[in-house]
């Protein structure tokens, strides 16, 4: 017995943006704390002790259990990230999509054992630091910031490693098979001159959408009925009826319309073919007739539609160096980590980093000490990245853990250039990858969850 589908296709929805930037912490410490557990009180304390007695077992993933506990604390915190003013969610589909991502969660984790991952502490601490520094605070400041909301720093600690930890077994699993050859990009861009979009010219979209779901295997009456429906609520709209109004009352997408079912301004290649060619003829403000998809049929709002030109187009490029030490079966993380966090104090005490780098770096760079040359965003691995773009000129990071290996980062300049030609093929060629990673990761998903042992059990009388 297995979750409805049309639930777990709806948190797929969800995992699928999470899956474009798994290690970007991004995130405002509301958001954390909305993520948190309620541990906090003593009130709460007392009340989630006798959850506790009378918690029971809901399903059993490959052996092992997910508790009722477990479901109701998730389906609160997806209920407390809805947006200010977005009508209630019915707390039974929410407890079902907590249950499918729970299922989703406890098969990766154990993945990821088995594979022998492991997130060290000090990772869990530079993600702590990461966090607290995008939110422009100290961790004894983020700390505080989290306990009046219940959040404990065990907790919080537990759900970055679980964080990590899914991340890691991606990279492993998915992002090495998104490959993009050149054959892709070339393609691509003579697709969107076919189109009338000269490169380096694209079309930016932002699409409101009402989704009337079609359950699995519904019989051909069912299907009729739903797709009148659709076309009602399409004409509707089409009356003057407003959009975002109809999306709260009849959308049974993963946000169940919250927002006026607006989806957000992007490059019309991260929006499905299908829904591209059912909007191409239509202006600012049309609505869409009902398109048939698997999860249903979506009517289309175009909110915004516009050409931009990526030739007057700057990017900051950032000049840094590193010193990378490789993981092998004489050199594990734990002792890795430490020995740059030795070099970082040896370089902090008055060390030329060009000078270690050359010493202790096993990477290709060593010999002119490190120095990277110049990059553009997009170049390096994610990991890498956001720490690089976290850093001052002359700063140097704590280590990083990347697919690598472990990392020390100096960023030694940055300057503002004009995109080139190749920098915008380079760009083609992200979106295409991140597009395919999407694809790949739902599929994975999907292969994960259906390869599964999932038994549901139903609740003691």
């Amino acid at each position: 017995m297995f979750p409805q589908r049309r639930y777990f296709k709806a948190w797929l929805s969800m995992a699928r943006q999470r899956a474009l930037a798994p290690l970007k912490l991004l995130v405002p410490v509301s958001l954390l704390i909305a993520l948190g557990l309620g541990l906090s009180t003593q009130a709460h304390a007392q009340s989630a002790a006798k959850a506790r007695a009378a918690d029971f077992i809901v399903a059993v993933v490959n052996s092992e259990p997910i508790t009722n506990n477990e479901v109701q604390g998730l389906r609160a915190r997806l209920e407390k990230q809805l947006p200010p003013g977005s009508p209630m969610q019915d707390p039974k589909v929410l407890a079902q999509q907590a249950l499918d991502q729970l299922i989703i969660e406890k098969a990766q984790l154990q993945i990821a054992r088995e594979n022998g991952i492991r997130i060290e502490d000090v990772e869990i601490d530079q993600a702590e630091s990461n966090i607290a520094r995008q939110n422009q605070l100290s961790k004894e400041e983020l700390y505080k910031r989290l306990a009046p909301d219940g959040l404990t720093v065990a907790s919080f600690r537990e759900q970055l490693k679980t964080q990590l930890t899914v991340s890691r077994l991606r990279e492993r699993e998915v992002d090495g098979r998104a490959r993009i050859s050149d054959i892709d990009v070339e393609k691509y861009i003579q697709n969107q001159q076919a189109n009338k979009l000269a490169t380096p010219a694209q079309v930016d979209l932002n699409l409101a959408m009402i989704l009337i779901s079609v359950p699995e295997n519904s019989s051909e009456p069912a299907l009729a009925a739903l797709q009148a429906k659709a076309q009602q609520v399409s004409q509707r709209a089409k009356n003057g009826e407003r959009f975002e109004s109809l999306a709260l009352e009849f959308s049974q997408a993963a946000d169940k319309g919250a927002n006026g079912g607006e989806m957000g301004l992007r490059p019309a290649d991260r929006y499905p073919s299908l829904f591209l060619e059912s909007i191409q003829a239509l202006g600012k403000g049309e609505i869409s007739e009902p398109i048939k998809s698997g999860a249903g049929f979506h009517i289309l709002k175009v909110l915004e539609k516009r050409q931009s030109d990526m030739s007057g187009l700057t990017v900051v490029q950032t000049r840094a160096r590193h010193i990378l030490l490789r993981l092998s079966k004489d050199l594990n993380e734990k002792t890795a980590l430490s020995r740059l966090l030795g070099l970082k104090q040896r370089i902090s005490s008055g060390a030329d980093f060009a000078d270690m780098a050359r010493q202790f770096s096993q990477d290709g760079s060593a010999p002119a000490g490190g120095d990277l040359g110049w990059a553009s965003p997009g170049q390096f691995v994610p990991e890498f990245e956001e720490v690089m773009a976290g850093l001052r000129p002359g700063q140097i990071s704590d280590p990083l853990v990347s697919r690598f290996g472990i990392h020390l980062i100096q960023v030694m300049e940055r300057r503002e250039v004009p995109v080139t030609l190749r920098e915008q093929r380079e760009m083609v060629r992200n979106q295409l990858r991140e597009k395919k990673m999407e694809e790949l990761y739902t599929n994975w998903l999907e292969d994960l969850r259906g390869r599964a042992y999932v038994e549901l059990r139903d609740p003691p009388p």
